[in-house]
């Protein structure tokens, strides 16, 4: 939904009429991950004349600890080193941002509430789109900001096997008690192949409970969490190090879990006709990149930028918008593409390498430094027109 909303609303700041669509699943879900905006994307934010309301709710983490099966601290890491530095990026959580851009375009945006897209039909009016419980309506344009299952990409492009890239990774989330008395922090326990995680949420008031293993391809229905659930239960369940069976029973207990597998997409055009994708259903660049949000945030400006340009003409603006994003959208997919060895390390001997590194300053600090300035690099790879201005 945060993706959509963004879109919806300037776009309709800028031209074409809107209408918000919300799937059962966006509207009856709750909960979340805690995401990341930095760079160029809070530019977006600025213009958008939100920024400091979204500055107001960042998590405030404090830094990443790294411990070994009996909870002992082997490594740490700040927030600064890993690219969240203070005043310059924000961390939020996901359900907190679809809330603000709710809120900020209700008045504006004909929002339909637990139906789903099934057919999309260029006609000479315009758009013809048909619906699982509504009536048929005609759009001038489709925009398809449904994520990284999008089903306008699906219906347009064709399916999702062909723009998927696995990173070889599925990563699991969920809400529970913050009964380690987390303090605006994050700590990890790893093993060859896994990651158990668990971090601070809402002020320290509640936690989110993380599962990250490495994997071929798995057959799975995205549309039953139980199966998911034990799934990861059957992934997890012989491991007894640190809070990791203590988190698959919170798991089981969830009502907002996540399961999903740690992918990209890439596409040769995000455009056909008068549609188009933006955010992850364009170019997802995974979970573990931190960059999704800011490429949503970024790619909904520039698009419907460049369609107030054009001035009613979509397929020189959806040119002009691919031409934008293009270079940009590869330098934070890259981010993603390196990070997945980082997070799921395969053998003991990278878990001792990276807790014995976390421990030498300067090893440590001359590692981050390079990771930081790759990702402000990326965050910061496109100068952002003032179109509100032209």
């Amino acid at each position: 939904m945060a993706e959509s909303t963004i879109c919806f609303r300037l776009i309709s700041r800028f031209g074409p009429r809107c209408v918000g669509l919300t799937s059962p699943q966006l509207s009856a879900t709750p909960g979340g991950y805690a995401v990341d905006i930095r760079g160029a994307a809070l530019l977006v934010l600025e213009r958008m004349g939100i920024l400091d309301q979204v500055r107001a709710a960042d998590t405030q983490m404090t830094g990443v600890y790294f411990v070994n099966g009996s909870g002992k601290i082997k490594g740490r890491i700040g927030e600064a080193s890993i690219g969240n530095e203070a005043g310059l990026d924000i961390e939020v959580m996901r359900d907190d941002l679809t809330d603000m851009l709710y809120n900020l375009t209700k008045d504006t945006v004909n929002y339909l509430w637990n139906d789903s897209i099934t057919a999309i039909r260029e006609t000479e009016e315009g758009t013809e789109v048909q619906f699982t419980n509504g009536k048929p309506q005609t759009f001038d344009l489709v925009i398809g900001a449904d994520g990284l299952h999008s089903n306008v990409r699906r219906l347009i492009f064709g399916e999702e096997d062909q723009f998927k890239r696995s990173l070889g990774c599925y990563i699991s989330i969920y809400t529970t008690r913050n009964y380690l008395g987390l303090n605006h922090c994050q700590q990890f326990y790893a093993v060859p192949g896994k990651t158990v995680g668990m971090y601070s949420a809402r002020d320290n008031t509640e936690a989110k409970g993380l599962f990250v293993f490495k994997s071929g391809p798995l057959p799975y229905d995205r549309h039953n969490p139980e199966a998911q659930k034990q799934l990861v239960a059957e992934t997890f369940g012989s491991e007894n190090g640190w809070e990791t069976q203590r988190l698959l029973q919170a798991m089981q207990a969830a009502e907002d879990f996540y399961f999903d597998e740690i992918c990209q997409i890439h596409m040769p055009a995000w455009s056909r006709g008068r549609i188009a994708l933006v955010g992850d259903a364009a170019y997802g660049p995974s979970p573990l990149s931190g960059q999704g949000s800011s490429l949503a945030l970024v790619g909904a400006y520039v698009l419907a930028g460049e369609l107030k340009l054009a001035q009613g003409d979509h397929a020189r603006a959806f040119a002009a918008y691919e031409r934008e994003m293009r270079t940009f959208v590869e330098k934070n997919q890259k981010i993603g593409q390196s990070a997945a060895e980082g997070m799921v390390a395969s053998s003991s001997f990278k878990i001792f390498l990276q807790n014995w590194m976390l421990r030498v300053p300067f090893l440590m600090n001359a590692t981050f430094r390079t990771i930081s300035k790759m990702i402000a690099k990326a965050a910061n790879g496109i100068e952002l027109k003032r179109y509100e201005e032209t």
